[in-house]
């Protein structure tokens, strides 16, 4: 994993840039401030990447709320170009899903970050993916957070899910609205659905995207200490 920082973060040496899930090396950002009170590891959907502007200025919110981050590009450069070509592996729930589960498993496993426990922010693809791991690693993932998800994709994974979990959606973005509040029926554990006035999908309304962020962070400093 790529350490890296700013301000009052803390740097830790490490192989620059390459975390491993099996069979698949991963290229990702981490950053880990002073006194750290969990980390959260980002499941990018939809074509996007851990460079998306939108996830980068949540990650800052919460790396000032004294919250890790890890933003990763769950697929390789190969697979970004099958990607943009097919749109269809950022559809591939179990994929990304499983890639993710790798990454906590190395979060666990990490004699410096093991000690916290870890979240999932997931966006749109990002976020069924995130839902679908935090089933698997019930012990591990301590709560989620969805922005402009499709839940609705999580399917079955959905009534397995005990991580208190987070679906924000713009509040013009009806049709993903409609998918947030069906999924919201299959989660068995603590849900919440929140709905941000005025936002669109990509949350660029001003102020839109700064509410999410503090929502996140929120959500997570109640849920991961």
């Amino acid at each position: 994993m790529r350490r890296s920082g700013h301000g009052r973060t803390r740097h830790r040496d490490g192989d620059p840039g390459r975390g491993r899930t099996p069979g698949v090396a991963l290229t990702a950002d981490l950053l880990v401030p002073a006194d750290p009170v969990g980390v959260v590891l980002f499941a990018h959907g939809s074509g996007s990447s851990r460079h998306s502007p939108r996830n980068v200025a949540v990650a800052h919110t919460l790396n000032d709320r004294a919250l890790g981050t890890v933003l990763v590009d769950l697929l390789t450069p190969d697979e970004e170009q099958v990607d943009e070509l097919t749109a269809e592996l950022r559809f591939d729930i179990d994929m990304l899903a499983g890639r993710l589960v790798g990454i906590v498993d190395w979060l666990a496993a990490d004699a410096t970050l093991g000690r916290l426990p870890i979240g999932l922010f997931g966006a749109s693809t990002g976020a069924a993916g995130a839902l679908v791991a935090a089933a698997q690693r019930p012990d591990q993932v301590r709560a989620v957070v969805s922005r402009g998800g499709r839940p609705d994709l999580a399917g079955a994974a959905l009534s397995r899910v005990r991580a208190p979990s987070l679906l924000l959606v713009g509040g013009r973005d009806e049709e993903v609205i409609a998918l947030n509040e069906s999924a919201m029926s299959s989660l068995d554990g603590v849900g919440e659905l929140r709905v941000v006035p005025g936002a669109t999908h990509l949350f660029e309304e001003p102020g839109t995207l700064e509410r999410v962020a503090d929502e996140a962070a929120g959500w997570f400093t109640t849920h991961l200490p």
